[in-house]
């Protein structure tokens, strides 16, 4: 039986046009690579580009590159052989191998260690690859989905990304814009999420006060559809009746400034903040890794974590 397809809302021309190229790869197998800030939906375009295409039937795995350590990450991609090392008690396949002919979404690709970056472009390449500590060379049949909110670039440019990785990767990349970018979305989103999360907070049908829509809409949200599904679930706790009222939402909401020509515009201060943010996610707080991809010290990390709160 068919899994059901993932909810993509598209009312902004912006995420149209990401949903019509999605909807042009789902047929082929090439890989992707998937772009985009924190929150934006990378993971949920992936599921839909496996649920619209022919591998919907197979099955659809996920590694987190960023919060396994190296050597967990290469056991889950590839399997090991019994004694391949301590702990290998018995042969357990990989995400390639029990993938089948479905698709493989690395999360984070950034985060991957070098030695099994090698060992992934060779398996992008040849279609092959083989268990930790076996000799037997087996067929990938798997597509693969490459996700990173990390600007690959400047991680190869700082040495921490093959670069050969990279143009392999690059063949087709599909960038989901902000949610800032596409404003057009805040609304049907907004109203979807009221909806779904309605029940579970004992709100039969939910609807959205004008007045609290266009605060929402009004917002910048950094933290993009991820931050705008928290932020109506937070008022659907606190809302005491069925229609969600600007005092239900969030402070930060309620005196989010009004989008402006000059809100896109920062500070060096703002965008050091931004990408010292971003790569902390991306390698879920791990402080040495985040720090060798910004290209600074443990410490200075560590002083710029603090000055700009992000804790």
């Amino acid at each position: 039986m068919n899994a059901m397809r993932p909810e993509w809302i598209a009312e902004d021309p912006a995420s149209k046009h990401v949903l019509e190229i999605a909807d042009k790869v789902a047929d082929t197998s090439t890989t992707i690579l998937v772009t985009g800030e924190s929150g934006t939906g990378k993971d949920q375009l992936a599921r839909w580009i496996h649920e619209a295409g022919p591998r919907r039937d197979s099955p659809l795995l996920k590694i987190d590159c960023a919060s396994l350590p190296a050597e967990l990450v290469e056991s889950d991609l590839f399997g090991h052989e019994r004694g391949a090392f301590t702990g290998a008690e018995a042969r357990k396949p990989g995400r390639l191998e029990l993938a089948e002919d479905g698709t493989i979404v690395l999360d984070e690709i950034v985060a991957l260690a070098p030695a099994v970056q090698s060992k992934l472009l060779r398996v992008l390449e040849d279609r092959k690859f083989e268990r930790l500590g076996g000799t037997d060379t087996l067929e990938m049949e798997a597509r693969l989905i490459a996700l990173t909110n990390a600007d690959l670039e400047r991680a190869v440019s700082g040495g921490y990304f093959r670069e050969d990785l990279y143009f392999r990767l690059n063949v087709l990349v599909i960038k989901v814009p902000a949610l800032r970018e596409r404003p057009r979305d805040i609304r049907p989103l907004a109203q979807h999420f009221a909806k779904r999360l309605g029940a579970v907070h004992g709100h039969a049908s939910p609807t959205i006060d004008p007045s609290a829509m266009h605060t929402l809409e009004a917002y910048d949200w950094p933290g993009n559809v991820r931050e705008l599904k928290n932020v109506v679930e937070h008022a659907l706790i606190f809302a005491k009746r069925d229609t969600l009222q600007r005092e239900d939402f969030p402070a930060t909401i309620r005196t989010g400034m009004e989008r402006a020509p000059h809100s896109t515009l920062q500070s060096l201060e703002e965008i050091e903040k931004e990408a010292v943010r971003a790569t902390l996610e991306a390698t879920h707080y791990k402080i040495a890794q985040a720090a060798q991809i910004l290209g600074i010290s443990r410490k200075t990390l560590l002083e710029k974590r603090k000055k700009y709160g992000l804790v």
